[in-house]
């Protein structure tokens, strides 16, 4: 049950779309909303003299930008959260962005973070630094909101019978039925069998919804780029999928396909743990 979301905001474009995703959802589960901005201590404690004679300049003035810049981003939120007659706090507190919110992240049940942050248009197709460090850092489900995501809209279920996607299936199921939008499972797999296998499975875990469930198997192409056409196709408003795929790893490293899907996906991404 998601009866917390917590919103990490650093005030830019990418954050306020996650911002409005957050209120909107916390509005519609009925959820109560955290709030966090976070002053970087990267940036007020990394210009230093470094013994080339070139004085740095005043840190007392940066650090005072950036937590006023850090005051306004938390009461756009509360102010959003306000006319959605969301229950909300937001806190303003220093130190490394992506491990404050992950500590703030344990008195909730779901994260919900911008994908881009502040220096979006300098990127070359990787995600955020912050948002990067959040969702590797993190035990919760974290939702990845990219920059003009829609907030409304079918969910997408990418099922692939590991523990990451059960997680995922449950909790689409929680948001279908409280949101009241169609759930579309998408299976790929190359073996037909496999396929066949994988929907009996996830139909066990979907039950009987009170909204349509919908199927969509893929056999050609890369998984992740197949995730995101379908939900594109579908109009979606979320996509659903477990951190960390069959193939996992360790807990630091993301499944390749939900990275991938993160990195790409238009639509906002609920990466399940």
């Amino acid at each position: 049950m998601i009866s917390t979301i917590l919103v990490g905001t650093d005030g830019s474009e990418a954050a306020a779309t996650a911002e409005r995703y957050g209120v909107g959802l916390a509005a519609q589960l009925k959820a109560r909303l955290l709030g966090i901005s976070v002053v970087e201590d990267r940036l007020t404690r990394g210009l230093r003299d470094d013994g080339l004679g070139v004085s740095p300049p005043s840190l007392e003035s940066l650090a005072t930008y950036l937590g006023n810049r850090a005051d306004a981003a938390c009461r756009r939120l509360g102010e959003s959260a306000t006319a959605a007659a969301v229950e909300h706090e937001c806190e303003t507190v220093a130190g490394i962005a992506d491990d404050r919110v992950v500590e703030r992240g344990q008195q909730a049940d779901l994260l919900v973070v911008g994908r881009d942050g502040q220096d979006a248009e300098f990127r070359t197709g990787l995600i955020g630094a912050t948002a990067n460090g959040i969702i590797r850092k993190t035990g919760k489900p974290t939702l990845v909101v990219p920059t003009g995501a829609p907030s409304t809209g079918p969910i997408v279920l990418a099922f692939d019978g590991s523990p990451g996607s059960r997680l995922g299936a449950n909790l689409a199921v929680q948001l279908a039925t409280r949101l009241a939008e169609p759930i579309h499972v998408f299976v790929d797999s190359k073996d037909k069998g496999r396929a066949i296998a994988r929907f009996d499975d996830v139909r066990s875990l979907v039950g009987s919804l009170p909204v349509p469930v919908r199927e969509i198997s893929s056999t050609l192409g890369r998984p992740d780029v197949k995730i995101v056409d379908s939900a594109r196709e579908v109009r979606a408003g979320l996509i659903v999928m477990g951190a960390f795929g069959r193939n996992r790893i360790t807990d630091y490293f993301l499944g390749s396909n939900s990275a991938a899907v993160v990195r790409t996906s238009p639509i906002a991404v609920l990466l399940a743990r």
